[in-house]
């Protein structure tokens, strides 16, 4: 691939992915409601003013007005991640008590997980990003402290491009972009090639899908990346922990973990596994050290806890976890099963990313008149909360939907003691309640909105002017939305005078979702936008007036005889 090509590659905008019907990817459903499902869009619980002050204990949230969640869903920082085990809690608070110097504790932790692991050495970062970041400028700098000290600005230093196959970009690849590399994206084997240059850094990879099999797997990618002497970075954030790494086996260099998924250590702790040398310059990278890392800071209290859940992590009965996680979704399932037109699957992955069974409960929309999405909405938003998946059907063989059933996925690995009881009485409650059927008819729009409108966001602390291009069909709206930086596709619905608009501003790896909840009053529309992770803004939709005054056209016969 030429120069050219690269750059070309480096600038597209859209990354190919699963869609559903409704043109929101698989990764955009879970950056729209992350851990409490798609509805979490329509806000949460509103926390209280705090009765009091602080309460340690069971009720330690509540004393602040927050209602805790019941985790069905997975391993998402946005609730907590996980659960520390007892053994990582019991170190941290040992760690708490006595001073230590940092550099030491780094050196005799990075060779305990080396013994652990079977890596050549081992490193504790505030998390599985923070680490890849360090690994990032380990690789750009190569442990000078000259070079290190110059980061984002890289103007000068011979290592400055990261090379990423597109089906690897994701949200995350943010923490090697904040060092400053010029980041190029390829999609072939041929172009990764033509693309290394005396300018690589290092290549980065996401575990598992592509990256596992096919023409970019890790495997051929690390054909090619060995004989140049190229570090390979592999992201495997939400997997279980294999000891060797079968990463670091099929060619990675390094590999990175989340501390506070699988492994059930401190959630803001990461596991970075790999080649020495770049490790030890990936921690001179970090804090305590004043650098491009040192707002990544990692305390003794989680350096000691990553390790003692990594030393869990060798003696737990993994096959007595899966056990009781199965006995929970059973539970479950048998509770809810006698519901109408309710059927149940349990899905048991094989992959080492989010590694949990999990129960698939389905059933017939037209019987209950209730929809998966609605349910996980009413978990969500009603106490005990609870989080769960939702989406089609998962009846059918192979976990398939069926044909017209809609669903919800209860996910078991991040439940606690006692919580299937309360999920299983919870969902019951839910499907069993009797509804009358739904009606299909839309309220007759108030006006015809067709046409420009400009728009004025007001986002926390700034505001932006935006422009709505709308084409109504009775009740349907689509047309287009001018953004910041680009322009989207828009669709939505108009009931009366309450409007939907959704639409959404693919980058590579990246999406931010608009939906807009207006209310149309003469010629403006004003309501808040819903944008999932990104929370909310406020916008004001004024309809543009073009000019009412009629000029006649001339087409000129020839170049000008002035300018």
């Amino acid at each position: 691939m030429s120069k050219e090509s690269v750059a070309t590659v480096a600038k597209t905008d859209t990354v190919p992915d699963e869609t559903s019907a409704g043109g929101v990817t698989r990764r955009e459903l879970f950056q729209i409601g992350n851990a409490l499902a798609l509805p979490v869009l329509y806000g949460g619980l509103e926390a209280k003013a705090a009765p009091g002050p602080l309460k340690p204990g069971s009720q330690i949230y509540q004393s602040l007005g927050v209602e805790p969640v019941i985790n069905c869903r997975g391993t998402f920082t946005i609730i907590g991640g996980s659960v520390e085990r007892p053994e990582v809690r019991a170190a941290m608070e040992a760690a708490s008590k006595y001073y230590v110097q940092m550099d030491e504790l780094a050196d005799a932790v990075g060779q305990r997980l080396a013994e652990l692991t079977g890596a050549e050495w081992g490193m504790v970062s505030a998390g599985c990003a923070a680490g890849m970041k360090h690994v990032t400028a380990a690789c750009v700098a190569g442990g000078n402290p000259e070079k290190l000290q110059r980061i984002p600005d890289l103007t000068g230093l011979d290592k400055t491009e990261v090379v990423i196959p597109r089906s690897s970009r994701n949200s995350y690849d943010h923490a090697i972009r904040n060092v400053g590399v010029t980041i190029v994206t390829v999609d072939t084997l041929d172009e990764l090639e033509k693309a290394l240059n005396p300018r690589t850094a290092m290549i980065y990879l996401t575990a598992g899908g592509p990256s596992s099999s096919g023409p970019l797997a890790l495997e051929a990618v690390a054909k090619i990346a060995k004989p140049k002497n190229i570090p390979i970075l592999v992201d495997a954030a939400a997997e279980v922990l294999t000891i060797p790494s079968v990463h670091l086996q099929q060619g990675a260099t390094i590999v990175a973990y989340s501390g506070g998924k699988a492994i059930c250590g401190p959630q803001c702790a990461g596991l970075i596994l790999g080649r020495k040398d770049i490790l030890l310059s990936a921690w001179q990278a970090s804090s305590p050290h004043h650098g491009p890392g040192r707002d990544n800071k990692v305390g003794r209290e989680e350096t000691l806890g990553m390790l003692a859940a990594v030393e869990a992590w060798v003696t737990r009965d993994h096959q007595g976890e899966w056990k009781t996680w199965l006995s929970w979704l059973d539970n479950i399932s048998n509770r809810v099963s006698v519901i109408e037109s309710v059927k149940t699957a349990v899905r048991e992955p094989t992959g080492l990313s989010n590694r949990s069974p999990s129960l698939v409960v389905a059933w017939d929309p037209a019987k209950l008149h209730i929809t998966g999405e609605e349910v996980a909405e009413e978990l969500a938003r009603t106490k005990p909360r609870i989080a769960i998946g939702a989406g089609g059907g998962g009846g059918g063989r192979g976990g398939e939907p069926d044909p017209g059933t809609t669903a919800i996925t209860i996910t078991a690995w991040m439940m606690q003691p006692g919580e299937d009881a309360i999920v299983a009485d919870r969902v019951y409650s839910v499907l069993s309640r009797k509804r009358s059927p739904r009606s299909t008819e839309m309220t007759r729009p108030a006006a015809n909105i067709s046409g420009r409108w400009d728009v004025d966001v007001e986002f926390f602390s700034s505001k932006s002017q935006h422009a709505l291009f709308i084409e109504q069909d009775g009740n349907w709206i689509q047309g287009s939305h001018k953004g910041d930086f680009s322009m989207r596709d828009l669709v939505g619905t108009i009931e009366g005078d309450q409007i939907k608009l959704r639409s959404i501003d693919r980058r590579p790896g990246n999406s931010v979702i608009y939906i807009f909840a207006g209310t149309l009053s003469g010629d403006t529309i004003s309501g808040p936008i819903y944008m999932g992770e990104y929370l909310n803004a406020k916008f004001t939709a004024k309809r543009y007036s073009y000019p009412t005054s009629r000029v006649r056209i001339v087409i000129p016969g020839g170049p000008p005889l002035a300018t």
